[in-house]
């Protein structure tokens, strides 16, 4: 796998392995020294030194070695189905649940059981750990994911991500009480600069739109419908976060704590739209709150 990069003037007369590493692609800058002296980084087309410095409009190439690991076993795993033909699934997908595998999360997680459940029958362009995958929700936000079964699928699907035709409304409960009843948000995310396990808005990040619309409003708290216009990393939990008002339970954009005692982001992917890859025709799921996420809802209508 190739990514290209064009140095602009907020990136000019930076460390080449710095810039790298700042880039949305989950790599430190020690790995990116590696790639750079064995020649996998070219800067126009050429083999550089780890301590260049980048100029105005150089071309940066990266040689991404596809990421390789044990074949994936599919496990029987308990799946939410809620909708399924012979080109797509869609799950409801549980708090906790990884989605593919990786570091740490060898197995047990929604790949593994829709691994089980298609018999293998998943599109291949998501590579040996994401088969089938075709967009992400975090370990702890539960809700509508939808999964290719095949290339077809999964290529049409992609576009329409990425030509923003899939809309994907999310319910949250956020810490603090919001006055307005909508707003958007509107600031660039990136990989943060001092910790790589973390997502930040930054200048030279990539451009992401938020939508909130207040459904509820408590004593200490709020509940929003979230839409997203992109699908950044972390992305509803970063925004929430930066405009003081993070999402209950989010241990790593807040402290985490609430009263509720309630571990990990209390968001939820509500509902989902999009056209049927393969038949054209215009869907639309939705998936109910969670019951601990009803219950707290409760708690709070009952004037918690």
């Amino acid at each position: 796998m190739e990514k290209v990069f064009k140095i602009t003037e907020q990136n000019i007369n930076q460390r080449l392995d710095m810039y790298i590493a700042s880039l949305d692609l989950d790599l430190s800058r020690s790995m990116a020294q590696k790639m750079i002296e064995n020649n996998q980084v070219l800067v126009n087309e050429k083999p550089v030194k780890t301590s260049y410095k980048t100029k105005l409009d150089d071309n940066i190439k990266i040689k991404i070695a596809e990421p390789k690991m044990a074949e994936i076993k599919a496990q029987e795993i308990p799946l939410d189905i809620i909708y399924e033909d012979n080109d797509i699934v869609v799950v409801n997908k549980p708090k906790g649940m990884v989605v593919h595998p990786g570091n740490g999360n060898p197995d047990g997680t929604l790949v593994n059981a829709v691994l089980n459940h298609c018999k293998g029958s998943l599109s291949g362009i998501g590579g040996e750990i994401r088969p089938g995958i075709v967009h992400r929700l975090d370990k702890d936000t539960s809700g509508l994911i939808i999964i290719a079964k095949n290339d077809k699928a999964h290529i049409n699907l992609s576009k329409q991500i990425q030509d923003r035709k899939v809309k994907k409304i999310y319910t949250a409960l956020v810490r603090g009480v919001i006055p307005e009843d909508t707003a958007t948000i509107e600031m660039p995310i990136g990989r943060s600069k001092t910790d790589r396990k973390k997502m930040a808005v930054r200048k030279d990040g990539k451009e992401a739109i938020t939508h909130i619309k207040v459904l509820k409003r408590y004593r200490n708290y709020t509940l929003v419908k979230v839409k997203i216009d992109t699908g950044r990393t972390h992305q509803i939990r970063v925004h929430m976060a930066e405009i003081g008002y993070p999402v209950v339970g989010d241990e790593v954009y807040s402290n985490g704590k609430n009263e509720f005692n309630v571990h990990g982001q209390m968001l939820h992917s509500t509902s989902l739209d999009f056209t049927h890859p393969v038949t054209g025709e215009e869907m639309h799921f939705e998936a109910p709150l969670p019951g601990y996420f009803k219950d707290i809802i409760d708690e709070l209508d009952c004037g918690l």
